[in-house]
């Protein structure tokens, strides 16, 4: 009988140790919306689909680095493009989910949306742990952004000042097309060569594909790229007007502000100047 009741009782505080371990087990390290995600399904799904170019310990020397001319992320520095957070602050956890929604165009990380939306916030927890910083610091707030006033050509064409006073056009040429004289010589925060944003050519943003998407890119920047935040230095419809045009020296894509353009006379002789010719094959095409 002695025996039966010590034995009760080291399973009883056995299963009383046993609650607070589990409970850590399941708690949640991302939240995004609704959902919870949780390191441990993150680890089977980076295992299984991001190694190869984000590397065992996330650092972005994965076997599949050599290959390729753009670096994967490395998540041990903690350091992100595409955020709605601040310059310098770590991004929310919903815009780490929805890079893994969108993938980086012109690079090799694709769209992961045949992902649950389940499976990206697992991977989001799990992405987390590679750093530190996860641990020292809070994502940053994201930042507000005004409701985008109507296009004009009047608007368009402070867009365009702007441009010139910001000295945009260095890294991304008097005509957005990237070959600005400083293009050339630009590196990221791993001394890799880069290339500014090449409007003419119509691919989407890296961030995303809308205005809004825009608009966030010039006021919390591209860290780790030197595509600074201009937070501190253009009021918000000075960004909105720079949006506009920047939409203009798009000429493949077919955009209100490009079709607005074009009803100035400054705006339809720039554009056709730009406009692309050569056979439906691409052979002689004139950028």
């Amino acid at each position: 009988m002695w025996t039966a009741k010590i034995t009760k009782l080291i399973l009883g505080i056995a299963a009383a140790l046993a609650v607070p371990m589990l409970a850590s087990a399941q708690q949640s390290e991302a939240h995004i919306g609704k959902l919870s995600g949780h390191t441990g399904a993150g680890k089977q799904l980076y295992f299984r689909y991001c190694w190869g170019c984000h590397g065992f310990r996330g650092d972005g020397n994965g076997e599949n680095g050599p290959y390729l001319n753009i670096l994967p992320r490395n998540f041990v520095a903690a350091t992100f493009k595409c955020r709605s957070t601040p310059t310098g602050t770590l991004p929310t956890d919903q815009d780490l989910s929805d890079s893994l929604v969108r993938g980086f165009n012109n690079s090799y990380m694709p769209s992961w949306i045949t992902l649950t939306d389940q499976n990206r916030a697992d991977l989001v927890a799990f992405i987390k742990t590679f750093s530190q910083r996860w641990k020292t610091d809070k994502p940053g707030d994201p930042i507000n952004v005004p409701a985008e006033p109507a296009a004009t050509v009047d608007g368009i064409k402070h867009g365009k000042e702007l441009f010139t006073k910001l000295e945009c056009w260095k890294c991304h040429g008097p005509e957005g097309r990237g070959d600005g004289p400083s293009a050339s010589t630009l590196t990221d925060s791993s001394d890799q060569p880069i290339r500014p944003y090449n409007f003419a050519e119509g691919s989407r943003f890296k961030c995303g594909t809308t205005n809004y998407d825009l608009y966030k890119i010039f006021m919390t920047g591209l860290d780790g790229t030197p595509m600074p935040s201009f937070a501190d230095v253009i009021k918000p419809d000075d960004a909105w007007d720079l949006v506009h045009y920047l939409r203009t020296l798009q000429v493949t894509h077919k955009s209100p502000e490009l079709a607005l353009w074009m009803t100035s006379k400054e705006g339809a002789e720039f554009i056709k100047a730009q406009k692309i010719t050569g056979t439906p094959s691409g052979a002689g095409i004139k950028q």
